[in-house]
């Protein structure tokens, strides 16, 4: 199977409004955050290393609408930290794997606005990155509205910053299961028609949750447990 790894760097889930730091690291200034950035991702992947595991894809913080390992690396006080932070953990991805490409994650991928923003303040700030990742999560309702938002921002990221584009988590409720279909399959044709195939494909963000799953309800299995139909957008989509 192809393996992305993605790292949090918190004690907890990590999600746009949490980007909490490790206990650990909690009075660690920006040039020991990076240190141990440093030191936690070179120790993961050296990890898999040893065990002949090589990831395709690495992702640095999940996310990361308002950047990460708050507030050092919160985007809206100090991009420049932030990208310094992307960067090293990039340097650190390249080091173990050279050919593993690094993930930078933002949700609402339909927000160009917000894209824009978070992109050109790597940029400006001299940060790595290989491939933008986004997460789309719409309702049985909204998703052909941010479907096209979402396509229409795919492409200006593509060329804006000549960079590569996933979505990294998609999601609807396990039971509006037939919408779900037609949002994935409706996506995956979207994704295959960028340009010069810089569209890498979708991950559904979980898909074995069914029902109300520790509170989590945009899974793609039932209450028998079985996958629901929305999963045959996968073997189906164009």
């Amino acid at each position: 199977m192809r393996l992305l790894i993605n790292f949090h760097y918190s004690d907890t889930w990590a999600d746009p409004g949490n980007q909490t730091k490790p206990l650990t690291w909690n009075s660690n200034n920006i040039g020991v955050l990076k240190d141990s950035l440093i030191q936690h991702t070179e120790l993961v992947l050296n990890t898999l290393k040893q065990a002949d595991i090589t990831p395709e894809w690495v992702q640095i913080g999940n996310e990361t609408n308002n950047g990460m390992l708050w507030p050092e690396g919160k985007a809206s006080i100090n991009m420049a930290n932030f990208a310094q932070l992307i960067s090293s953990g990039y340097q650190s991805t390249k080091k173990i794997f050279p050919s593993t490409k690094v993930i930078v994650h933002v949700s609402n991928g339909w927000d160009n606005s917000l894209f824009r923003w978070l992109f050109d303040g790597l940029k400006n700030n001299d940060a790595s990155w290989d491939i933008i990742g986004l997460s789309l999560y719409p309702t049985a309702q909204n998703w052909a509205t941010l479907n096209s938002q979402c396509l229409s921002n795919m492409k200006d990221m593509i060329s804006r910053y000549h960079k590569e584009i996933m979505v990294v988590e998609v999601g609807m409720s396990w039971d509006q299961d037939s919408a779900c279909y037609l949002f994935l399959n409706d996506l995956i044709t979207k994704i295959n028609s960028l340009p010069n195939q810089q569209g890498l494909g979708i991950v559904y963000w979980e898909p074995q949750a069914y029902n109300n799953w520790k509170g989590y309800t945009l899974g793609a299995f039932n209450n028998m447990g079985n996958p629901t139909q929305a999963l045959k957008a996968f073997v189906t989509g164009k």
